[in-house]
């Protein structure tokens, strides 16, 4: 791979997203970023190695119109399947807000990343390409959340399931695959849950006295994009603060 590589990362205009795109951008990478509708910040925007795109992933319409032509466009070596989201839905809940809450979950969470995954994979192995998928999983895939968040757990779950049986097939191929485990990170949503549940409460379990850092999650994500550990396609990278051991 050239170094002058493309990288398509859903979900960067803030979190853990952003802090990918910044290093990549760093490592003087291009850069096609997706949003839903939140801007773009400028520390990213203003560069000529960044392009911006919003796009519904919940909407496959949306996905064949604004990101399908991009794989063909922009041919990226690096597709980084970051964005989600995290919406509760109890089991006192009724049936009606329950089914739409995993319905958005399992279309934002997994079948948009896996539908993307698809489409880089056709274009790469035709074209006799390698290529590089990192999907950002989290630490609920293997421990699990709360009830009310169990569809995200769920759909992070089935992530790492697709990751892992992508690397079976593909790897010889040249296409590696990896998960990525965040546990609890200092993004926008953490700091929601300090204001509500406390510092302390999101420390519980975690071998350190500090909230990990999204820039770390990047450090981490933009190495597995260099293809420096190849025979590791397939495994899960676990960065959660000490919170579990595997």
């Amino acid at each position: 791979m050239s170094e002058k590589k493309t990288v398509l990362i859903t979900g960067c205009s803030r979190g853990i997203g952003l802090e990918i795109a910044k290093a990549s951008l760093k490592k003087g990478w291009r850069v096609v970023g997706t949003a839903r509708k939140s801007k773009f910040p400028e520390e990213i925007s203003s560069s000529e190695d960044f392009r911006g795109v919003h796009v519904d992933l919940g909407s496959v319409d949306d996905m064949r119109e604004f990101i399908k032509p991009l794989l063909e466009e922009e041919t990226p070596e690096v597709l980084i399947n970051n964005a989600g989201i995290f919406t509760d839905a109890g089991m006192e809940d009724s049936d009606e807000k329950w089914l739409d809450v995993w319905n958005r979950t399992m279309n934002v969470n997994l079948l948009s990343s896996s539908l993307l995954s698809k489409w880089f994979l056709q274009q790469n192995v035709e074209a006799g390409r390698g290529g590089i998928i990192i999907n950002v999983s989290s630490r609920a895939a293997y421990r699990g959340d709360t009830q009310e968040y169990a569809a995200y757990a769920a759909s992070k779950a089935g992530m790492v399931a697709f990751t892992k049986s992508i690397a079976r097939d593909y790897s010889r191929k040249g296409i590696l695959a990896y998960s990525i485990a965040p546990g609890f990170i200092e993004t926008d949503m953490a700091s929601d849950a300090v204001e509500l549940l406390g510092k302390e409460h999101l420390l519980k379990g975690s071998a350190f006295d500090e909230i990990t850092q999204p820039d770390e999650v990047a450090e981490m994500v933009t190495y597995l994009a260099e293809g420096k550990l190849p025979h590791a396609s397939g495994q899960t990278f676990h960065i959660n603060g000490g919170s579990y051991f595997i």
